[in-house]
């Protein structure tokens, strides 16, 4: 039996520790794939669970919402990957037409859409930070350079979680000199 609760004070749990672990800022933004599927221990894709996707959801939002991070969630391939978040975090940015499902989008992006005060869909976006709940493949979202954080827990219900955060590239060479804060 899925215990709601329980996923949701994880997930609660693992963002708190991201943000603290990546240094996020208001106004960054944290991209999350995550698969309902895998979080009940069945193969990403194949079990689509909207309740354990709303769980999961409530747990991050919460904590991007008090940290005035914007959250973006990836949809499944079946859309391309494409990204649900809010219109005022991507101003200026191209939207596409979609609404995701539980079956096309994944539950997660079904519940950001239909959470969300005014969400749009977009392509692509490069963000500051990603959970990847399920190994559904967040990389291609994220600014260059990714660096893996390690978090205490590796798994959330039952599906692997890879966490990550981004720095600026370093140029330069040997007689540069870099910033610590930004490391």
């Amino acid at each position: 039996m899925v215990m709601y609760e329980e996923i949701k004070e994880q997930a609660s749990k693992l963002t708190e520790e991201l943000f603290e672990k990546a240094k996020l800022k208001a106004g960054q933004i944290l991209v999350v794939g995550c698969s309902s599927s895998e979080v009940c221990g069945d193969m990403i894709g194949k079990n689509s669970n909207l309740e354990v996707a709303k769980a999961v959801f409530s747990g991050i939002y919460e904590v991007t919402k008090k940290h005035g991070i914007y959250l973006a969630a990836q949809c499944c391939e079946h859309l391309n990957r494409a990204i649900i978040i809010e219109r005022k975090a991507v101003p200026g940015q191209d939207i596409v037409n979609v609404v995701p499902q539980p079956k096309a989008g994944g539950s997660f992006a079904t519940t950001a859409y239909e959470t969300f005060e005014d969400p749009v869909a977009i392509e692509e976006i490069r963000a500051d930070a990603g959970l990847d709940i399920g190994d559904t493949l967040i990389g291609m979202h994220l600014k260059k350079v990714a660096v893996p954080v390690r978090l205490e827990a590796t798994e959330l219900g039952k599906a692997h979680i890879a966490a990550a955060r981004v720095r600026p590239k370093f140029i330069g060479g040997v007689r540069a000199h870099y910033d610590e804060d930004l490391l």
